[in-house]
């Protein structure tokens, strides 16, 4: 795999199901280079198989589809001519699609109504004289009186929250009616649920008087109208998101965080599937262990259960649980990633990528998954090697090596991963691939920290990060270079976010083991952080320990100690890590004298590797690949 080559790796939507279960559409998008921007259309396959997949529609780049629960239309989203995203709907028997929303900023999350005649969704709305038709230096000044004003890739908040609205009834023969707007609180609002009857929605929101101090998110319930008064349904003691509702209607089941006495404590806290009731007589219940794996992305109610995804050792499972908890089945397991799914007519659908590709659209059987997409081509992945190593205390470290083609000794680059609170695992991985390509032998764990290992390994770092990180990788890496095809000569190490955290301090700390090393959008010093960042105000604490530790715990203070080529990446508009942490390493390493260079991409934000411009994302392949030419 060649960096020009991310163009061949297709994404594929969360699959939506016709009420009968027979057709499943869903969204491929792609990198153009050409264009330079994300390419996409509406496809549709039955699920028996009995078809390939055809091609529903033509825009630049539509996505996120939700079929009718009538099975008349299929919703989605389509770019307007400012490049914003509005809901269209599309005849599910063939025709045009029409566009139903006309948000000045566009509109996410859409759910259909249980009659299939409104669709309820989220749309930022703009203070007046922001953001439409004027320049943004032209804008009047922002007066800032809360901690969270601003989001990495979005911006500022504060003036474009986010509200629930509906649409007007369905008409493709006329022209859309003005949507309702049922929320008007100065809070952002998560993508609503309707209750089978249709007379409320769930959203969650984080709506109390203390939101500007803690993480609390609740759910809410209100009537689909304007001026309606939402009830809390929550505790005030959980970050809650994706709810829905029970079949009948007297429960709602979601996901969420707990967070600790100060309610400010999320790191490492493996999210769980929960339970309330809708008229939020009784508090909530946890129905998945609080020291197991972590549960993600959103919960699914099916006549047999509950369904969810699982992280589990690198893999992501679809499994179903009771409806009041207890023993979970596996649904899709093994080596595998499960990125997507949906239910209906009794079939099951996922999206599932494993080492040879980024995902395909399967069926869900007892016996099996059956293949009904195969979108990958142009690249023929390098496989990877799954190990064990322990460090000097016996812990276990997982994870695996990608070696490229010949005997070797080849050089070697040790990545290790954002989060920290996240984890590698089972699917082709871009940055691996184009290793493999050049001739890099790659090694990639899951040290303590990770997730995907239960609660006590996500935690295990918590006050002494940089110390414990590192000895597991390294013991990790020993392992690796066992292997007599790895050159334990020539090593580097490279990282972003909370990878380039470790990077900076493993050349400050264990430089004698690396020839050159490239840190990424990394936290390097967690004081200027904690005011910078855009969630800097709650992350260090819980994380790195009291501020009379972030001194001693911040790579930056060790800088003096660096003495192999250190290669800086960041992005000009990062909000997550801000581009200062970057700008301060550079000049504490130059001003030494030692080899260092800094790479700043102009417009892009933290997501830079994953969702940047392709030509970005190129350059920075490009670049990464002359480094290591360079010094390895």
């Amino acid at each position: 795999m060649r960096p020009s080559d991310i163009v061949h790796l297709h994404s594929l939507s969360a699959p939506t199901l016709s009420p009968d279960g027979a057709r499943a559409v869903f969204s491929v998008i792609r990198p153009d280079l050409e264009e330079d921007a994300y390419t996409g259309a509406l496809w549709s396959v039955p699920t028996d198989g009995s078809a390939p997949p055809r091609q529903l529609t033509r825009g630049t780049r539509d996505d996120a589809p939700v079929w009718s629960p009538d099975g008349r239309w299929i919703a989605f989203l389509r770019p307007d001519e400012d490049r914003r995203a509005q809901l269209h709907v599309l005849p599910a028997d063939g025709g045009e699609p029409w566009k139903v929303t006309d948000h000045p900023l566009g509109v996410a999350g859409a759910r259909w109504s249980p009659d299939s005649t409104r669709l309820a969704y989220t749309a930022r709305v703009p203070e007046p004289g922001r953001y439409v038709g004027v320049e943004p230096g032209k804008e009047p000044p922002r007066r800032i009186t809360r901690l969270k004003y601003r989001l990495d890739g979005l911006g500022f908040t504060g003036d474009r929250r986010r509200q629930v609205f509906v649409t007007a009834p369905i008409d493709p023969s006329g022209e859309p009616g003005e949507p309702v707007r049922v929320t008007d609180a100065d809070v952002d609002h998560g993508a609503p649920a309707w209750s089978p009857d249709g007379s409320l929605l769930v959203f969650a929101a984080a709506r109390h008087d203390t939101r500007d101090t803690d993480l609390v998110e609740d759910l809410w319930v209100c009537a689909p109208e304007e001026g309606a008064e939402p009830r809390r349904v929550t505790a005030g003691d959980l970050c809650a998101q994706a709810p829905c509702f029970s079949a009948d209607g007297a429960t709602v089941y979601f996901l969420a965080d707990e967070l600790g006495p100060d309610l400010d404590d999320f790191v490492g806290r493996t999210t769980g599937v929960w339970s309330v009731p809708a008229d939020g007589s009784a508090p909530p219940a946890r129905l998945t262990p609080r020291e197991g794996p972590r549960a993600t992305g959103e919960v699914r109610v099916t006549p047999e259960g509950l369904v969810t995804r699982i992280e589990n050792r690198g893999a992501v499972h679809l499994v179903r649980l009771p409806f009041a908890g207890g023993e979970q089945a596996t649904l899709v397991g093994g080596a595998v990633q499960t990125q997507s799914f949906d239910h209906g007519g009794g079939v099951t659908v996922a999206v599932v990528a494993d080492g040879s590709g980024s995902g395909e659209l399967v069926r869900v059987a007892e016996d099996g998954e059956q293949d009904l997409t195969s979108f990958a081509e142009g690249v023929d992945p390098r496989p990877m090697t799954e190990l064990v190593a322990h460090t000097p205390d016996g812990y276990p470290v997982h994870g695996w090596v990608a070696l490229p083609e010949g005997e070797g000794p080849h050089p070697v680059v040790l990545m290790i991963h954002g989060g920290p609170f996240t984890q590698y695992g089972w699917q082709l991985f871009d940055e691996t691939q184009v290793h493999t390509a050049a001739g890099y032998a790659v090694v990639m764990c899951n040290p303590r920290g990770s997730s995907g290992y239960g609660h006590e390994h996500g935690r295990a770092i918590i006050g002494s990060v940089g110390a414990v990180t590192a000895t597991d990788v390294l013991a990790f890496l020993d392992e690796a270079l066992r292997d007599e095809r790895l050159d334990a000569a020539r090593v580097g190490v490279m990282g972003g976010s909370h990878g380039g955290f470790m990077t900076t301090w493993l050349a400050a700390h264990h430089g004698d083991r690396f020839r050159a090393a490239i840190s990424e959008r990394a936290v390097n010093a967690i004081e200027s952080f904690h005011g910078s960042s855009d969630i800097g105000a709650f992350f260090p604490g819980p994380l790195y320990g009291p501020p009379e530790t972030w001194v001693k715990e911040s790579p930056l203070t060790y800088a003096d100690r660096i003495d192999i080529p250190l290669l800086i990446i960041h992005s000009e508009e990062d909000w997550r890590c801000p581009v200062e942490q970057a700008q301060r390493l550079f000049v504490a390493l130059r001003t030494r004298g030692c080899e260092a260079e800094m790479l700043l991409f102009p417009g892009e934000g933290h997501e830079l590797s994953r969702s940047g411009l392709p030509s970005h994302r190129v350059a920075r392949f490009e670049a990464i690949l002359d480094w290591w030419s360079r010094h390895l």
